[in-house]
């Protein structure tokens, strides 16, 4: 039986150029690439391989890329990183809705794409952690329900903890307004923005260490919020 050795990603994306681009750029850094050219391959390369990241395009041949991640979510979990020219608003918030792990749009910086990877393999590798998350003089305890910054223990509110318990497991990924809203509040209030910013100033006064510059709740503009370990 072969076992993998490094981390393999998955490429989908119609451009032969940018494939290629990927390849040699990720190959560089170690890590295993498998592309595809259609959504139809990419879905059948998944669930043959089994990768540990795909890198999708949105604007696929066959169907949309939007179509494409929502038949991988039904059963593939790794993390699933957007690459695409789409830039609005709306194609973004829909992709992170349907279970996208992160967004970039071309062209990108390599820097940067190399970033996100790093980032969601470790919120994945989190995954298979205990109940508690360690950050950066940040602790949350998830059994216990208890949060701690630089071993104090903090008081929060239920909403509070909530929220912070939810951004605490998708540590590095863009969580947008209207999944926020209806994970914490139900449905009814997905349009209720002001109510989530009050609840997120509230809680950045408790755990950073300067809410007007913080570290761990990362605003992604007109889009939601991304949860960060925080600097060392």
């Amino acid at each position: 039986m072969n076992l993998k050795t490094t981390t393999e990603i998955l490429v989908i994306d119609d451009e032969t150029s940018i494939r290629r681009i990927l390849e040699i750029t990720l190959q560089s850094h170690g890590y295993s690439i498998l592309q595809a050219a259609t959504a139809q391959e990419g879905l059948q390369l998944t669930a043959t391989h089994s990768p540990d990241l795909i890198i999708l395009d949105l604007g696929l041949p066959d169907e949309s890329g939007h179509t494409t991640l929502k038949k991988m979510r039904e059963w593939f979990g790794k993390p699933v990183i957007i690459l695409s020219v789409l830039s609005g608003e709306q194609d973004i918030i829909a992709a992170l809705d349907n279970g996208a792990n992160d967004y970039l749009i071309k062209p990108f910086r390599t820097g940067e794409l190399l970033a996100r990877i790093r980032s969601a393999m470790r919120s994945a590798s989190r995954d298979d952690e205990g109940p508690v998350i360690h950050l950066n003089g940040l602790e949350i305890d998830l059994s216990t329900r208890t949060v701690k910054k630089d071993n104090e223990l903090l008081k929060l509110t239920a909403t509070q903890y909530a929220l912070l318990a939810l951004f605490g497991r998708n540590i590095g990924k863009v969580l947008t307004h209207q999944y926020l809203l209806r994970e914490i509040w139900g449905s009814d209030h997905v349009d209720q923005l002001q109510y989530l910013r009050v609840f997120i100033a509230q809680l950045r006064k408790k755990i950073e260490k300067d809410a007007n510059y913080p570290e761990h709740i990362i605003t992604e503009s007109g889009v939601g919020y991304r949860f960060l370990a925080g600097s060392n």
